[in-house]
């Protein structure tokens, strides 16, 4: 089985910065459409942002204007970059992607662990 597997969470102050990383678990898979999703304690998981293998991107309100949702043109990772974030932030942060094998075959629906975000002063 293939996973996702992220990087890049922590704790940080209201107004700071942080970029998540997210990768295939095993080499010769390649992500595709990829989405950033959140869970905080109480609260239902949310949608946060999505980008498609030609870059186009999507996000929810709450964090448009100051995330940005990437991937490289490789395939072989792809990032958050989370700006100005604020206290509402705080949640556990997974990634769930379409694969691809080197042989073409589509592993969909792919996620990782998830990793800690946490804005507090």
């Amino acid at each position: 089985q293939v996973k996702l597997v992220e990087s890049g969470g922590g704790l940080v102050q209201p107004g700071g910065s942080l970029r998540l990383s997210c990768r295939p678990s095993r080499n010769f898979f390649k992500l595709n459409t990829v989405r950033w999703w959140r869970h905080a304690p109480g609260k239902e998981r949310e949608l946060v942002a999505s980008v498609t293998f030609d870059g186009t991107a999507n996000y929810a309100n709450a964090v448009k204007d100051r995330f940005i949702i990437s991937r490289d043109d490789s395939g072989d990772a792809a990032y958050l970059q989370m700006n100005n974030l604020k206290v509402d932030d705080t949640a556990a942060y997974l990634c769930n992607a379409d694969l691809v094998s080197y042989t073409g075959a589509p592993w969909n629906d792919r996620w990782g662990q998830g990793t800690q975000v946490t804005v507090s002063s």
